[in-house]
């Protein structure tokens, strides 16, 4: 007896031992970059959660994505095995990613995404669509139902090195919507492939339903699917919310057009200085990348306004400089501890107006409070630093082109 127990002893153990940070259809994930202080145990590696995804799919994968880059041997290395695991059991796969994320990506990662059987793998030019716009989302959905969106790229160092925050959807209206969202990009690549042109779906703006407890955002709005809400036309909206504080986490910060010349695109610091024309606490955490010009500039004005600190971080070297790593990414942010976001788009132009992101905003308390825990363990660590309105900045060498 005591023999035939023991498995369901091991099963039950696991079970209560399993960290992760859920409310209904959705679980909180985040990359920790490794030996940085930042462990985070309540919540789940995104490397197990793609994993678990690839392992329950039955007939269909998608992914959507910036670019690829693997190292031999990395977590990403061994998400990959179980994507092709999947292949190999005859499960449809389909891989979209950006043209112009050719620069990022490395060559052997894509030839191996190319071998894995029943995996078809496709390469759209977003800005064909929008003048100028690169497909900028990360998600993948499993069988039409279960998914993940977050700011990971498939990147071995978002997996390891980078600071990154997302969402397990289990949420099977939500995933619909991202398939839905997958097979018109899938499609607009097909049409323009062929030497069609891709008609926009929609002139008028598609507002979203923020009174829902859980709401898809995406962008361009001109390529939106039916049911998917208007990112850029969201944002102020629910910023205009806050009452009390309002806590963002990016990767950086800038009102400035894609392009040359960089034109003025006021929506994020409108929606910034009309919370603190409100009386509303905005704390903006950003990476040292930021301390770039012309960024800088204006994290150092918005540091002069009554009500706002900006701080930004920086993750330590973890052994060799390693290059576009050891830094926060995450897109998120938390609305007085009651509206949650959690996203794929920096806070720019061209984001959020030419190119494919999807954000997703949950009014739920506990989720909206733990994104504002996780906003805090980096803001109060010895990582993060204020912005002065009139200290000049050097930005780090990303590229680790500078002698160690």
């Amino acid at each position: 007896m005591r023999s035939r127990c023991w498995p369901l002893a091991l099963i039950l153990s696991s079970t209560l031992a399993r960290a992760d940070f859920t409310i209904p259809g959705f679980e909180l994930v985040h990359t920790a970059p490794q030996h940085a202080g930042l462990d985070t145990p309540d919540l789940r590696d995104p490397a197990v959660v793609w994993s678990e995804l690839f392992d329950s799919a039955r007939t269909q994968i998608v992914l959507e994505q910036f670019y690829a880059a693997d190292q031999a041997g990395s977590k990403l290395t061994q998400v990959m095995d179980r994507l092709e695991a999947a292949g190999r059991r005859g499960v449809k796969i389909r891989f979209l990613m950006e043209k112009k994320g050719m620069f990022a990506s490395e060559a052997a990662t894509i030839a191996r995404l190319q071998r894995i059987p029943n995996l078809e793998y496709r390469q759209l030019d977003y800005s064909q669509l929008t003048g100028n716009g690169i497909i900028h989302a990360k998600f993948i959905v499993a069988d039409g139902k279960t998914a993940y969106v977050g700011s990971q790229n498939f990147d071995w160092r978002s997996l390891q090195h980078i600071h990154e925050t997302g969402l397990k959807v289990d949420d099977a209206a939500m995933a619909g919507r991202m398939q839905a969202i997958f097979e018109q990009d899938w499609a607009a690549q097909a049409t323009l492939a062929a030497g069609g042109k891709v008609a926009p779906l929609r002139a008028a703006e598609q507002a979203a339903d923020l009174s829902q407890p859980a709401t898809l955002l995406a962008s361009p709005n001109a390529y939106n699917p039916d049911g998917v809400g208007d990112s850029e036309e969201a944002l102020p909206r629910l910023m205009a919310e806050a009452k009390r504080e309002v806590r963002i986490q990016l990767l950086d910060y800038a009102p400035l057009s894609f392009g040359k010349p960089r034109q003025y695109y006021p929506l994020f610091d409108n929606a910034i200085r009309g919370a603190l024309a409100r009386g509303v606490k905005v704390k903006l955490m950003v990476s040292d990348w930021n301390l770039e010009k012309p960024g800088v500039d204006y994290l150092r004005s918005l540091a002069a306004l009554p009500g706002m600190e900006v701080r930004y971080v920086t993750i330590p070297r973890d052994g060799a400089c390693i290059p576009f790593a050891r830094v926060i990414h995450s897109k998120t942010m938390a609305i007085d501890g009651q509206i949650a976001w959690v996203g794929t788009s920096n806070w720019s132009g061209g984001y959020m107006d030419k190119s494919r992101n999807l954000e997703v905003v949950l009014r739920n308390p506990a989720m909206a409070q733990r994104i504002a825990t996780l906003h805090e363990q980096t803001w109060s660590s010895p990582l993060a630093r204020s912005i002065e309105p009139g200290k000049a900045y050097t930005p780090p060498d990303k590229a680790c082109r500078q002698a160690s």
